[in-house]
């Protein structure tokens, strides 16, 4: 290429250079591409990902291992992301690490979803703690007009911030004591830490798992993530239907009683720490 401008130059000016000059400029220009042709040539650098794009470290969780794991949880349903948050990159971290937090995020609701759904059909049996609610000698509310739904509006305001309080320390406690990585770096979602110098384990507190194999606990996982999507749908219905009878046609054979408040929001009519 050199060689061409300077032949190109050459041709145009010929009446202002000399000659032997530019014989010997060509020589040196021709080395120099010589020279330069056989040195090997650098290695392309890598194409950078478009912005949009997820961006995964090696060896992590990500999409395609979710993928994978859709598929084994549920080979009917499979992967399923309609909004495709699982392709995204969550406050300014990789797409490895908003999968981990996704996947914290659902387990914290099934077990949630779990729990509340069998705390629903308890209630709606009257069962109550044998013990006072509280140490005034308080008993627990009773079922009545509203269902149990209304259960939660008659607790003591002070009661409602305790439950508060109580999950929003577990809360920081796993965020801040993760064991043995976070779940946004490379560490197991779910995996509750445990409480150093002390015997309470919320993960296994029973130590069922402990000696399982670890296939064994990865169809125990999995159970678990199909029985929590199941527990927050149950849920949501029968919440439903308390609210409005006959949105879940098959529930309204058990005539719940409807409830006039408002589930979505727990402190109304009462929001104040005073």
């Amino acid at each position: 290429m050199k060689t061409a401008i300077l032949a190109l130059c050459a041709s145009s000016a010929s009446a202002f250079v000399n000659i032997p000059k530019l014989q010997s400029l060509k020589t040196v220009v021709r080395a120099e591409d010589d020279e330069a042709e056989a040195a090997p040539s650098p290695a392309p650098a890598p194409a950078r990902p478009p912005a949009s794009a997820p961006v995964a470290s090696s060896g992590g969780f990500g999409l395609a291992q979710l993928q994978a794991l859709a598929a084994e949880q549920n080979p009917i349903v499979g992967y399923f992301d309609p909004l495709g948050l699982s392709e995204d990159m969550f406050f300014e971290e990789t797409n490895e690490a908003t999968i981990g937090f996704l996947r914290q995020a659902e387990l914290k609701h099934g077990r949630v979803a779990m729990a509340g759904f069998v705390g629903f059909l308890v209630h709606a049996q009257g069962i109550t703690w044998p013990f006072p609610m509280a140490l005034s000698g308080d008993k627990w509310p009773t079922l009545g007009e509203g269902g149990v739904p209304a259960l939660w509006d008659q607790l003591p305001q002070g009661a409602k911030w305790q439950i508060i309080l109580a999950i929003g320390c577990a809360e920081w406690y796993d965020e801040w004591q993760y064991d043995p990585k976070h779940y946004m770096r490379g560490g197991e979602p779910g995996r509750y830490p445990k409480f150093e110098g002390y015997p309470l384990n919320l993960f296994d507190p029973f130590g069922f798992f402990k000696k399982n194999s670890e296939e064994k606990k990865a169809k125990g996982r999995n159970a678990e993530v199909n029985n929590g999507r199941l527990a927050m749908i149950g849920l949501f219905g029968l919440l439903a239907e308390s609210k409005v009878p006959g949105s879940v046609p098959f529930l309204t054979q058990f005539n719940f009683p409807q409830y006039s408040g408002n589930v979505m929001v727990p402190f109304e009519g009462q929001f104040s720490l005073f």
